[in-house]
């Protein structure tokens, strides 16, 4: 059944973008999906549909048809998969950038799920139909290490060690700038951005508890090479964290490891340097490197750690080389 919303504007809001006001108010829903409801008509000001560029006036009346999620279940397909571990209760995955872990609206196939279930046709039914065996997420852009249950019974200790947060989860990323330590924690709530729901930020009063924990392994001047833990699981919580210091992963395209970073560079040479190793990479420079946690049938602790991938180490190349020469 759909959901009917309605909205009066006020003076307040005034002359803002219809899509970008419907973003701030709450709805749950992506910038992108209120755009194509505008634009199938669900969406309607005084009556008229119009469009997202529409700018709102004092006084109009917003009608919304939020129609119901269509049902959808993961289907096998054959891409190849990365195991690293497997046995009857759970499989260790070396996840490659690019590659989404679970389907979504708008995003149904060619995902980690996918390449899982025809390759064990069986994972358990926790998450649900389009999340089936995962315990925990990467993000597209980040690559590394993730367990998935294939039952029932894993997945429920999994995700208790994930929830009690003694699941080991280490990570490297490479950062603009220079850290201020050699090791710190980075304590500041995290919460989803009114302006785009795709993206968080740091927010103390609706955020949601989130600590990382860096130690600098390498130190290059332009950029240092960080190894990373999480206490918290938040979505995109790395990147915002350090996003937040000042030190943007590089190549984060959502968090300013781009071209906004590579604008407050005002040496030409560093400057040309860093266009440069944009141009090695093309997502951010975070990996998911080691992966601990207690066996759900043998309850013996089991570790797994997997080297950098080619892109990575290909930036580190550039960079140590810069250095020493």
């Amino acid at each position: 059944m759909s959901q009917k919303v309605e909205l009066r504007v006020d003076k307040s809001s005034e002359r803002k973008r219809l899509d970008l006001f419907l973003t701030e108010q709450g709805l749950g829903i992506s910038r992108s999906r209120i755009q194509k409801l505008i634009s199938d008509k669900k969406i309607l000001i005084n009556k008229n549909p119009v469009k997202s560029h529409y700018k709102i006036k004092s006084g109009d009346r917003i009608e919304i048809e939020i129609p119901p999620p269509k049902e959808m279940k993961a289907k096998p397909q054959k891409i190849p998969v990365d195991i690293v571990y497997e046995d009857e209760d759970l499989l260790v995955v070396d996840k490659p950038a690019g590659m989404v872990v679970h389907p979504a609206y708008g995003n149904p196939d060619n995902t980690l799920v996918n390449a899982l279930l025809y390759h064990c046709k069986e994972l358990s039914g926790v998450s649900g139909y389009l999340r089936p065996g995962i315990v925990h997420r990467l993000d597209k852009g980040t690559s590394g290490l993730l367990v998935v249950a294939k039952n029932d019974f894993a997945h429920e200790k999994l995700s208790s060690q994930l929830s009690r947060r003694t699941i080991l989860k280490r990570y490297y990323a490479i950062t603009w700038g220079t850290m201020p330590l050699d090791e710190g924690r980075i304590e500041a709530s995290i919460g989803r951005s009114a302006v785009d729901r795709k993206r968080m930020k740091v927010s103390g009063i609706k955020g949601r508890e989130a600590i990382t924990e860096y130690k600098v392994l390498e130190r290059f001047g332009l950029c240092d090479l960080l190894s990373i833990g999480i206490l918290t699981g938040r979505t995109h919580q790395i990147r915002v964290h350090l996003s937040f210091m000042g030190h943007p992963i590089l190549g984060d395209p959502d968090y300013g490891g781009c071209q906004r970073w590579i604008k407050s560079i005002s040496n030409s040479k560093d400057k040309d340097f860093a266009n440069h190793l944009l141009k090695l990479i093309d997502r951010q420079a975070l990996h998911s490197k080691k992966l601990g946690f207690i066996h759900p049938r043998t309850e013996k602790y089991v570790e797994f750690e997997i080297d950098l991938p080619e892109d990575m180490e290909r930036v580190l190349r550039e960079l140590r080389e810069e250095k020493e020469g």
